[in-house]
């Protein structure tokens, strides 16, 4: 086991419509912060994407939509301005066009979760195993982004790469958007978020796969987070992945059938008081579906593409905060 990863940093949702999806994710019982996006030096119009996030006080998540050349804004969206030196800016908007081409892609083949990233405090030392294992990436990429603070919005300082699939475009693999972020220093701190559900941070993303492709999706998985690869075991520990074949997903999330393959069809959060929770959800008129094991999830169909796992937290649910953009 590599000791580079500390878990799930981050999982985006993507959605067509952000109002749709914050409305649903407050009915979830979640806070979600105002959406914002981006503008480029001297640009008078937004492009890219907009986004919301919903923090935890070591991951979150992001609903996520392209925006256009403006037009599908949401409502209330704030402008960040992108702070890049001059010589920079042509780079930048050429990756932003390659991201935003793979994240309306990813929209086009379904409204769901796309994106999985990972939480290091080693980015460098990811990227340098990675090669090491013959894992395509992009490198390591320092940008800024936008925080919300106990003073408002700030820009801070933020690291990742990405994986790529040979055959396939810059920083995509069948299943999505996968990679590895790195925390921001001690310094920082990320304003205290209460969740009326209880909800206190990311647990696991379950990875749905073809039948016939469960044990190299395995042994890439392992590749990825530093593990060997260990015959009948489908959980990648501990980034939080769990790989499933398509045959027994029914076994895990009964009722559940994925839109394509492969497919992040469900996440998982803890939270204090998972029968509050159900109840929240039910006073709310969201349908809870129990897992296998008995656990509460909103189905797929309720949930704009994913399932959503409502998990009781244990004594160890509760890691330092591990400040995050």
């Amino acid at each position: 086991m590599s000791g580079d990863v500390n878990g799930l940093h981050h999982v985006g949702h993507i959605v067509r419509s952000i109002n749709e999806a914050m409305e649903l994710y407050r009915r979830l019982g979640f806070s979600v912060s105002a959406p914002v996006h981006p503008v480029l030096p001297g640009a008078a119009e937004a492009f890219g994407v907009a986004n919301a996030h919903v923090h935890f006080p070591g991951d979150f998540i992001e609903l996520v939509t392209v925006i256009g050349d403006g037009s599908h804004l949401p409502a209330g969206a704030r402008a960040i301005p992108l702070e890049v030196p001059e010589e920079r800016r042509a780079g930048l908007a050429a990756a932003i066009r390659v991201a935003v081409a793979n994240i309306a892609a990813f929209a086009e083949r379904f409204e769901g979760v796309h994106i999985m990233i990972a939480d290091t405090a080693d980015l460098d030392g990811v990227a340098s195993r990675l090669a090491a294992g013959g894992v395509v990436h992009g490198g390591v990429h320092a940008v800024q982004r936008p925080v919300e603070t106990g003073a408002g919005v700030t820009m801070e300082a933020a690291r990742y790469l990405e994986i790529s699939d040979p055959d396939l475009g810059p920083g995509r693999v069948p299943e999505g958007r996968i990679g590895f972020a790195e925390n921001l220093p001690e310094g920082s701190s990320l304003a205290h978020v209460e969740h009326p559900n209880g909800a206190t941070g990311l647990a696991e993303c379950v990875l749905c796969v073809d039948d016939a492709a469960l044990s190299e999706v395995e042994r890439r998985y392992a590749t990825y987070f530093g593990r060997r690869a260990a015959p009948g075991r489908a959980d990648v520990e501990p980034a939080g992945v769990t790989v499933v074949a398509a045959s027994a997903l029914d076994e895990v999330l009964p009722g559940e059938r994925p839109v394509a393959l492969p497919a992040f069809v469900a996440y998982a959060v803890t939270v204090r008081d998972v029968a509050a929770a159900e109840r929240l959800l039910l006073d709310n008129g969201v349908p809870v579906a129990k897992t296998a094991g008995g656990e509460v999830f909103v189905p797929a169909g309720a949930a704009l593409g994913v399932a959503i796992i409502f998990r009781q937290e244990g004594p160890f649910d509760h890691p330092p905060s591990r400040h995050h953009p």
